[in-house]
């Protein structure tokens, strides 16, 4: 349910909340929030929240340090884990400066253009999220071991796989939060698991997937586990991939997802930097079915982008590069503006890699343009593109690519 202001206040009446979230995240997606009264409330629906943003990475500094948090209302959602009487829920907020001018570091609010953009051409996109993570053991100090809590493979079943309960209560907790996986289960690595989601439009993808990660961290502390979400926990195991499902509407144009598809495989290299923005998001690139090539294929797990053997409102991509470290809403983004740029452009659609990069010979691979091997080289990549100075503000690229 999307609520109004004046229905989230009657909410926080009738349901006994006590403490309001509002919650937005730095440039790298790391989830930040303040906690407000629901007295608070009209203040904050007019006038918006200050916080001082100078402990922030990429916010700012002592000179300039205030911002604003105005909360949306349609994004209120309750924390089920948080007690039942004197309840805490959230609400994502933008973010601005005192004089009300957007703030151009709010990754949330370039999503917002870019959709905004889309939507003046005609279309909507369209994104559905698959995370993967580990469930490590605790040590009697309650740090993470580095074991993982089970020796299971690819979608094993108890008692072989002893996430099983944990990601029943992930997937019962999101779905009190108004989040509807879609499907879960034990994936290749010792200890690992995925959960995916049904497709939504950008932005509501983009919350759920920042959401996502708090309730996995949450429920497997309750379980005494600990949920790592990095690209490469284990050396010799599979890292933990973002695959990044996106649609197109219109779907009675086939050559503009084609095109939607060029203009990604067109400006990837590029757009790498803040698809895996740590050094350990390159250890997992090129390995077990991480791509390291820009091609594509239909249904081949080793290609850059799939197409999944769906048809109608499920035809789709997958982008199989991205890593959870990634800032969903800048990924998304950056996906809707490579998308549209090829379709505005007509790019043409290189044809299929329909073979196993990972058996092929040298001079088979040589063909096709690789991504980046490190994070000094996609911030090269980033920084020479046109196509990402126009869509990325200054701040944010330095922020990303001088750290």
């Amino acid at each position: 349910m999307k609520y109004s202001k004046d229905e989230v206040i009657q909410y926080t009446r009738e349901e006994d909340v006590k403490f309001i979230r509002l919650t937005f995240c730095d440039v790298f997606g790391k989830q930040k929030n303040i906690a407000i009264m629901p007295e608070e409330l009209p203040r904050a629906f007019e006038y918006g929240i200050s916080f001082d943003a100078s402990a922030i990475a990429g916010f700012g500094d002592e000179s300039r340090s205030d911002l604003l948090l105005h909360p949306e209302p349609e994004t209120l959602m309750p924390l089920p884990w948080r007690p039942e009487h004197g309840r805490v829920v959230q609400m994502f907020s933008g973010i601005t400066h005192p004089d009300g001018t957007p703030f151009a570091c709010d990754t949330r609010s370039l999503l917002k253009r870019a959709v905004e953009e889309a939507k003046e051409a005609g279309l909507a996109f369209t994104f559905g999220a698959e995370q993967e993570f580990y469930l490590f053991r605790l040590d009697e100090n309650g740090k993470p071991t580095g074991i993982p809590c089970d020796q299971a493979g690819y979608m094993d079943i108890a008692p072989e796989d002893r996430g099983e309960n944990i990601r029943r209560e992930i997937c019962l907790t999101l779905e009190q939060m108004g989040i509807r996986p879609e499907s879960s289960h034990h994936e290749e690595g010792p200890g690992q698991n995925e959960i995916d989601f049904r497709f939504a439009d950008p932005l509501t993808a983009a919350d759920n997937a920042m959401t996502f990660q708090r309730v996995v961290k949450t429920v497997a502390q309750r379980n005494a586990m600990a949920a790592d979400f990095t690209p490469k926990p284990l050396a010799d195991a599979p890292g933990n991939g973002f695959h990044i499902n996106m649609s197109l509407r219109p779907l009675d144009r086939e050559a503009l997802f084609s095109h939607m598809i060029a203009g990604i495989l067109k400006n990837v290299r590029s757009m790498t930097a803040f698809l895996n923005p740590t050094e350990a998001s390159y250890e997992r690139l090129g390995r077990h079915k991480a791509p390291q090539y820009v091609t594509w294929s239909h249904e081949n797990r080793s290609q850059l982008i799939r197409i999944p053997a769906a048809a109608g409102e499920y035809r789709r991509l997958e982008l199989r590069s991205a890593d959870p470290t990634a800032n969903p809403y800048l990924a998304f983004a950056l996906m809707v503006y490579a998308g549209l740029a090829g379709i505005r452009e007509n790019l043409p659609l290189c044809p299929p890699a329909d073979f196993n990069l990972y058996t092929a010979d040298r001079d088979t691979l040589s063909r096709f343009e690789k991504l980046p091997e490190s994070y000094q080289e996609a911030c090269d990549a980033a920084a020479a593109s046109a196509f990402v100075r126009d869509r990325v503000p200054a701040g944010i690229l330095a922020i990303y690519c001088e750290k």
